[in-house]
């Protein structure tokens, strides 16, 4: 902090109309905060990132993601039609300093994938410690984090997690809040539910809910809505399986939606409505949910949502149908995966654009690779071409976490834990015949 940078000479895409996209500009940073952007720029005294042949653009938000599975990562789609090792058999063989090991490997490859700001359902409170894990490896991993603190299944009493949320993020670190995550309101009495959300808000936390994973659970999000558990604190996470109702009560309420697709899709969830979804200005944030399942980049979530709404479209048409909505184009997704991700998840203040007096949360992507050249569309370029081999410099708050393709982390280190956690909970599991491949 208080370091002064000015990215140079980059194809900016700002994500805020009133600052604007330039085909070259430069973006100068100083004390963690965007302070200009526009061309010729002068900073005496400033770090200078070369940007030629590169597009500069705020960092990725991952909506919605489970860090702590992280150990796990890539299990799932082993062709029996459902993963057969889910977290209620490897999950209480966590110890915390697994959680800490585990979530820091998570946070850190979202960083790694140009993701910046990472909301993290932590479903493994147990008990404070674990918390405290999860906390320091928020501060760790140097990334802008929420910690949604959560109760898993496989301990859960039907009281839920009151009394046990903090009241601060403090050990966390100034990038990390905390907000709530409530006993899932799909399977438990609406009574308990409204109480969870009383407890939240008594305690000025954002409350994220899972809902609609199952055709079962149509109808819940309106029930929700007329006890008045909606509203603009709440942000959704899934929503594949809702009715009109549903979709319309969050619309009239301003309630947020996550939708992590790939995940989704992998899972056996469904498709999620984004045609509903548009129809109703719902603009909702990406996530990818876990790596069990799904790749851990914003690339692929990205992806995936745009072929969503454009095979639906084109079935319609296919069909007969008029009067087809438009297709989603990459300028309304690009967004999807910054500043509406960041606004579904309370952050649009802080993150999510260009805009000076916002923290400096930047990713620097090469266009100069065979997979994306010739550029000739850049929001094309990130959304239907790029991948992680394309990050080439992450800013979190002014600080470098990726410098030229590589973290500035001690990745042999956090491997080391992460390998050293796997071993134990795979064995304390008896999962080592099961996972882990050639090991």
């Amino acid at each position: 902090m208080g370091e002064k940078i000015i990215i140079k000479g980059g194809c900016v895409l700002s994500m805020d109309k009133s600052v604007g996209n330039h085909v070259v500009a430069d973006v100068l940073v100083e004390d963690g905060r965007v302070s200009e952007v526009g061309p010729g720029i002068r900073a005496r005294g400033a770090e200078q990132i070369d940007a030629t042949d590169t597009i500069v653009m705020p960092g990725f938000v991952d909506t919605h993601r489970h860090a702590w599975k992280t150990l796990f990562r890539n299990l799932g789609g082993g062709g029996a039609g459902e993963n057969p090792v889910g977290p209620a058999i490897y999950g209480p063989h966590y110890r915390p300093d697994d959680v800490y090991a585990a979530t820091l490997l998570g946070l850190v490859a979202g960083v790694e994938a140009g993701i910046t700001t990472i909301v993290d359902w932590s479903d493994i409170q147990v008990d404070p410690t674990y918390t405290e894990a999860v906390l320091s490896a928020h501060a760790d991993s140097g990334a802008r984090t929420t910690l949604v603190h959560a109760t898993p299944s496989w301990v859960a009493d039907g009281a839920g997690p009151h009394g046990r949320v903090p009241e601060t993020a403090e050990s966390g670190g100034p990038r990390t809040n905390v907000a709530f995550g409530p006993a899932d309101p799909t399977v438990t009495a609406l009574d308990h539910v409204a109480a969870d959300f009383e407890s939240a808000r008594g305690r000025g936390l954002r409350i994220h809910a899972h809902v609609g994973k199952d055709p079962s659970d149509r109808g819940v999000v309106a029930r929700m809505a007329e006890r008045g558990l909606l509203g603009e604190d709440v942000t959704l996470v899934h929503c594949t399986n809702l009715d009109e109702a549903d979709l319309d009560a969050i619309a009239s309420t301003g309630s947020k939606v996550s939708l992590t697709p790939a995940n989704e899709m992998a899972a056996g969830y469904g498709a999620p409505p984004l045609q509903a979804f548009i129809d109703r200005g719902i603009r909702p944030g990406l996530g990818v949910g876990d790596e069990v399942e799904a790749p851990g980049d914003l690339f692929a979530q990205m992806r995936s949502a745009n072929a969503i709404q454009h095979a639906t479209l084109f079935d319609l048409k296919l069909s007969g149908k008029a009067g087809i909505p438009n297709l989603l184009s990459t300028r309304d997704v690009i967004r999807w995966g910054t500043i509406d991700g960041a606004t579904a998840v309370g952050l649009a203040g802080t993150t999510g654009s260009l805009t000076p007096g916002k923290q400096a949360d930047i990713v620097v992507l090469r266009t100069d690779r065979p997979n994306i050249s010739p550029v000739n569309d850049p929001i094309g370029a990130v959304v239907w071409g790029m991948d992680t081999s394309n990050i080439d410099w992450v800013m979190v708050g002014g600080d470098i976490l990726v410098r030229e393709g590589e973290l500035t982390a001690d990745v042999a280190h956090i491997r080391d834990l992460a390998g050293a956690a796997w071993q134990r909970v795979a064995s304390s599991a008896g999962l080592l015949s099961t996972v882990g491949g050639d090991r």
